[in-house]
């Protein structure tokens, strides 16, 4: 239950043990109560095929810095870690194509360090966690006849495969 002002939208961020956080937006209405369900699905859900699926954790352009989202989304990743504290992940990096290829290298080798620095710094043992940077080597949109910025913001990213997890085999 809370108590906000009338006819001012909020946004609302639900964390359950167990199961995919979620946000949600709030239209403010001038009712007395305003009730809202909000689904969450189990955390096994975003565990498929050796991987941890979460939404896509871009970054910024020539940035390694996590921002926001990304947060959002890596605590899920937390979440499974701590429910599964047999998994290990490795983290990749990826880069668009713009830049040298030694560039994008080293860019997505800082990506990866922050990624696996961010995961660590919300308890998770470094031995259970890496990060490799793949630079601009697999992406996920063939930019090589060019490319939108929406296009070069999907090459630039991270994602997380399961090295180890015990639990689940």
């Amino acid at each position: 239950e809370f108590i906000v002002e009338c006819d001012k939208d909020t946004e609302l961020e639900v964390i359950k043990e167990g199961f995919e956080s979620k946000k949600v937006p709030v239209k403010g209405v001038n009712e007395e109560e305003n009730n809202v369900q909000i689904s969450l699905d189990p955390i096994e859900k975003i565990i498929e095929h050796a991987q941890v699926v979460l939404a896509p954790i871009y970054f910024e352009f020539d940035k390694s810095n996590i921002t926001a989202q990304g947060a959002f989304e890596l605590d899920k990743l937390v979440q499974v870690m701590n429910k599964y504290p047999e998994m290990v992940i490795k983290a990749t990096s990826h880069t668009d194509s713009r830049g040298s290829e030694s560039y994008n290298a080293n860019l997505a080798d800082r990506r990866a360090k922050t990624t696996v620095q961010y995961v660590i710094s919300k308890g998770i043992d470094e031995s259970r966690i890496s990060g490799e940077g793949k630079g601009e080597s697999e992406p996920k949109v063939d930019c090589s006849n060019g490319c939108t910025k929406e296009q070069h913001a999907q090459n630039r990213r991270s994602e997380f495969l399961i090295v180890t997890d015990t639990e689940q085999q």
